[in-house]
């Protein structure tokens, strides 16, 4: 086999996660453009030989403009942003114009690049996430990339979705790829074989304990460095109470989604790694923090190195920003360095090219801000607005898509008119029904059910001793300070001890075949029946 090294260019490079798997195969990144500052001082840090730059990629519009800037290389690798591609944004409703006029311009550069004269362009990828392949076409002809004259079409001769965690990434990203090059084939063919969350952690230390001393073992490519040159890891990350509560209830008893794991399930692979760091979402990646005394004290974000690690960043890679939030966005945008590995590898086969043996140490550099010994400051609990919005089901009382919530997104906000309500829903999505319990004939539904006369005396005794008006309840929702006053979580809990008492059987089911419940199923669990009741009653007895 010939010892060649394949020139390659990296477009909306970030951090450099596409240009490191590349690198670790000894193909040479000769340049990378981005927008984003952070982003260029990153990749200059990690691959100081590389002509890195700050540039607009629609400002290269013309084949003389793209010619000036960049040189002819052997492969061409992009990841243009994803935000409006994204599932999370908006439920996928973002506006996609921005995105794909990025993509086209980048498609434009590898059209010209291949196809002019003297072009030497064998291979190039396209990575973003799997909804994107909604919108990129099988082929864009010469016109449509808007190059002058003609040219053949660019086809996508490769176009499929790869999971991270298949080739050795210790997380399940998901991404889409297209362009033309070789498949790579995954190095874990089962899941047994997949990195956990768990290796990873443990091989970098606790975090609240503080460097130890001793080494720290990559667990992505087993070299191993002394501890205290690992940087962005050790430091305080936890979280204040209010937001991993609210974390937990949106993780494990959503609406109308599926249950997730709080706090994360160590066994598997982290989750997709998002861009945005965040402690009060479903899609938070929270930790047990645990002291150096094996103390439960709360709980945690994972680190920048935690993180960079799950994204399988090499342990000496360093994120060139200010902040952990800069940080965090470089990681998190990035594409995971095993699977860029992976493609590399398949392109040397292809190549007839040997690939490096060893892993290749990155150059000895760090960062201007290590958050090493930082404490990241705990979020005040800040007040919403008058008008905030509430919709909230009992908790954890969702069965056979079941659900009674309490809501006041029928108030006339700005005149001031508040008013709460109880709904009750099935399903979710297209199949979704609703009702009010004045659509339902509950007197005579409950009339039929033994003992409910029991968990009525309940209800009236909690909520009777409740002297609050639609207005109370609103502000003390609103308000982040501590008040005597009833607040809507409080209600709905009060609601979900009381059916728990009474009906805990979630398997009780209410005969519906009469349609005494103004939804189409012909039996309604017990449990939501009560629920529907005590929300009624509350709901009733605001002023």
């Amino acid at each position: 086999m010939t010892k060649t090294r394949l020139k390659v260019a990296d477009f909306f490079c970030g951090g450099g996660g596409f240009s490191e798997g590349f690198r670790q195969n000894d193909l040479d990144i000769v340049f990378a453009l981005d927008h984003w500052q952070p982003a260029i001082d990153t990749h200059h840090l990690n691959h100081p030989d590389c002509n890195t730059v700050k540039m607009d990629i629609l400002e290269l519009d013309t084949p003389e403009k793209i010619d000036e800037h960049i040189p002819d290389v052997d492969v061409i690798i992009g990841s243009p942003p994803c935000v409006s591609f994204s599932g999370s944004n908006n439920a996928g409703k973002a506006d996609k114009t921005l995105g794909i006029k990025l993509i086209e311009s980048y498609l434009r550069i590898v059209a010209w690049k291949k196809y002019k004269k003297g072009g030497v362009l064998k291979y190039w990828i396209l990575e973003n996430v799997p909804n994107a392949g909604k919108y990129i076409k099988d082929k864009y002809t010469w016109k449509e990339l808007g190059l002058p004259g003609e040219g053949p079409d660019l086809k996508m001769e490769v176009s499929n979705v790869f999971n991270a965690a298949d080739y050795g990434a210790p997380q399940t990203r998901k991404r889409f790829m297209c362009g033309e090059f070789p498949a790579p084939v995954p190095t874990c063919k089962d899941k047994d074989e997949w990195l956990t969350m768990k290796e990873v952690m443990h091989s970098l230390g606790n975090p609240l304990e503080g460097d130890t001393g001793g080494t720290i073992t990559d667990t992505n490519y087993g070299f191993s460095i002394a501890s205290n040159s690992l940087t962005d890891h050790f430091y305080d990350t936890r979280v204040a109470n209010f937001e991993w509560k609210k974390a937990k209830r949106m993780k494990e008893d959503h609406g109308f989604m599926g249950k997730m794991s709080f706090p994360e399930n160590l066994d598997r692979p982290s989750r997709t790694v998002m861009a945005t760091r965040s402690a009060s979402t479903r899609e938070s990646m929270i930790f047990e923090a645990i002291d150096k005394n094996g103390k439960h004290i709360g709980y945690r974000l994972p680190t920048i190195r935690e993180i960079a690690s799950m994204m399988s960043f090499p342990i000496t890679y360093q994120f060139e920003a200010g902040n952990e939030s800069s940080k965090y966005r470089l990681v998190g945008n990035a594409v995971c360095a095993k699977l860029s590995s992976a493609l590399a590898k398949a392109i040397l086969e292809k190549e007839h090219i040997e690939p490096p043996m060893e892993f290749i140490p990155l150059p000895a550099t760090k960062s201007s801000f290590d958050l090493t010994g930082t404490k990241i400051e705990l979020k005040d609990q800040k007040d919403k607005r008058l008008d905030a919005k509430f919709a909230i089901h009992i908790p954890y009382i969702k069965i056979k898509g079941f659900r009674v919530e309490l809501t006041n997104k029928t108030s006339d906000f700005k005149s001031g008119n508040i008013k709460w309500s109880c709904v009750l829903h099935q399903g979710s999505g297209k199949n979704a029904t609703m009702c009010s319990p004045e659509e339902c004939n509950l007197t005579g539904l409950i009339n039929e059910i033994p003992k409910f006369d029991d968990l009525i005396n309940d209800v009236k005794r909690t909520f009777d001793e409740i002297d609050t008006t639609s207005m109370d309840l609103q502000r003390a929702y609103v308000s982040s300070c501590q008040t005597e006053d009833i607040t809507p979580e409080m209600a709905l809990q009060k609601m979900r001890d009381i059916v728990d008492v009474h009906f805990p059987d979630e398997a009780a089911m209410v005969d519906n075949s009469e349609v005494i419940i103004a939804i189409n199923r012909e039996q309604v669990p017990l449990r939501i029946v009560a629920g529907l009741y005590a929300c009624d009653y509350f709901v009733k007895q605001l002023k």
